[in-house]
């Protein structure tokens, strides 16, 4: 098991993001995961950088911690030859560090310029077409692609990395657990789902990296905790679809207004207890995903980052998880 630390772009500005990758790196996390969005989910979060400038500044920063995003979408809003270009770059400026974290989107990021929100089935089919044209531009040859969804005309990417671009597929559900296991190198789900991974090994990925999104928060007491977790991620107890259906962040608040503290604290693991952490990535590892990222409610990143140093990363560096 593998532990790593989430960039959440959604709440803190990019110069912060950039200093808590290189905090999580000194604590001794694995690796970092940025968020890629174009709004926030409530305006309460306040942020949204761009990530790939975002992951220039972690770039020089750091020099252990392995670097994905969590996820782009290439499929509405930048154009697939446009990702392949910016994932090119920050695998040359991470080597051997870098992976690119993909899936179909949310409607809350995808429409700012106005195109039509697809349904979710065309969105994959989108999704597997944007990652072959994102494999043939890595290769550095001249490439053109006439297909249902994308044209590229005679396009070559110069700066490449030495090695292909490690693609994780984010997957909910059988149908995008088998897509992702077969054109992903890895998967990324945010609930430990057994079907979704079911699906990505039968389709390819048995021998493939799984990624698990965890959300906590951490505070000095349960209750404080709670109220920090509804106050800034209230979104977490949304039932889907609405995370990707909903266009604005003035929608999720909206929706937000029909759950309380308790419900939050169903999707997020409130409070200081290490077993109740501990519990919940062993929840992620028993379902087969090796390696979880964790996300950190709210603006006390400096607490969480002491607590997981001192109670968390010991724990599982000494004992696997699960044993």
């Amino acid at each position: 098991m593998k532990l790593g630390y989430t960039l959440a772009g959604e709440e803190h500005g990019p110069l912060a993001l950039v200093e808590n990758a290189r905090r999580a790196e000194a604590a001794g996390f694995s690796f970092a995961v940025a968020s890629d969005h174009y709004h926030p989910w409530v305006d309460r979060q306040g942020q949204s950088p761009f990530v790939w400038g975002v992951l220039g500044g972690v770039a020089a920063a750091t020099t252990r911690i392995g670097v994905g995003t969590g996820v782009t979408c290439p499929l509405i809003r930048i154009h697939p030859a446009i990702v392949a270009q910016a994932a090119a770059t920050a695998a040359c400026m991470l080597p051997g560090r870098f992976f690119l974290g993909v899936g179909t989107g949310e409607n809350l990021n995808e429409h700012v310029l106005g195109d039509r929100w697809p349904p979710t089935a065309v969105r994959r089919a989108m999704l597997e077409e944007a990652v072959a044209v994102m494999r043939a531009l890595w290769t550095g040859e001249l490439t053109s692609h006439h297909g249902e969804h994308y044209t590229v005309e005679n396009a070559r990417l110069y700066t490449v990395p030495e090695e292909p671009v490690p693609v994780m597929v984010a997957a909910g559900g059988p149908a995008a657990g088998e897509l992702a296991g077969r054109i992903g190198d890895g998967l990324v789900v945010t609930a430990p789902d057994e079907e979704t991974l079911a699906a990505f090994a039968e389709a390819g990925g048995r021998d493939k990296p799984r990624y698990g999104q965890l959300t906590v928060c951490w505070a000095e007491t349960e209750d404080d905790a709670r109220r920090t977790a509804r106050a800034w991620w209230p979104n977490a107890a949304l039932a889907s679809p609405l995370g990707q259906e909903l266009p604005l962040p003035s929608h999720f608040e909206s929706a937000a207004t029909m759950v309380d503290e308790r419900d939050v604290a169903e999707s997020v693991v409130c409070g200081p207890d290490p077993d109740r952490h501990l519990e919940a990535i062993r929840g992620f590892e028993e379902a087969g995903v090796d390696q979880v990222f964790v996300h950190q409610v709210g603006p006390d990143q400096d607490g969480f980052m002491r607590f997981y140093e001192r109670e968390i990363l010991p724990r599982l560096a000494s004992a696997p998880v699960g044993r």
